[in-house]
């Protein structure tokens, strides 16, 4: 009995992603997304520091732990290989979950798409990102990037 009220609260709290993007926190998480990989696409490394906490942490499961600086490091030198490296949110797969008195957690897919050989080579992975609203406004402290 005790499974079953447990599961009804868990659903009943869940909202369908329709739902999800008419929310502000959606919007505003989403409007953060944009401004990050925009200055990603831009290969604007500044751009992309400025978006991340300074106690960011940063997983890969190929790469493995970065923080802040380590982060900036490897970003300045993905950058430096003009692989014209691109980002794309899959439409509809992005997902938004406040977190009480921090931020939020979004979750989603993402495509990254570069030239090789001539060729447009493209890769669809998931990530987790947690961010956290500050006095400055929403900074992204935890990243995980999986499924490369």
């Amino acid at each position: 009995m005790k499974t079953l009220i447990l599961a009804a609260l868990f659903t009943s709290l869940s909202i369908p992603v329709q739902a999800q993007e008419q929310t502000p926190l959606y919007k505003e998480i989403a409007a953060m997304d944009k401004v990050l990989f925009d200055a990603f696409n831009r290969q604007d490394a500044a751009g992309v520091k400025a978006v991340f906490s300074t106690d960011l942490e940063f997983f890969h499961d190929m790469g493995g732990l970065q923080n802040y600086e380590q982060n900036d490091e490897a970003t300045r030198k993905l950058f430096a290989r003009n692989l014209h490296l691109k980002r794309e949110l899959v439409p509809g797969s992005m997902e938004v979950y406040p977190v009480k008195d921090y931020g939020a957690i979004q979750t989603g897919q993402h495509t990254f798409c570069h030239i090789e050989n001539g060729k447009n080579d493209c890769g669809t992975f998931k990530f987790l990102q947690i961010w956290k609203r500050t006095a400055d406004g929403w900074k992204l402290a935890r990243v995980v990037s999986y499924g490369h």
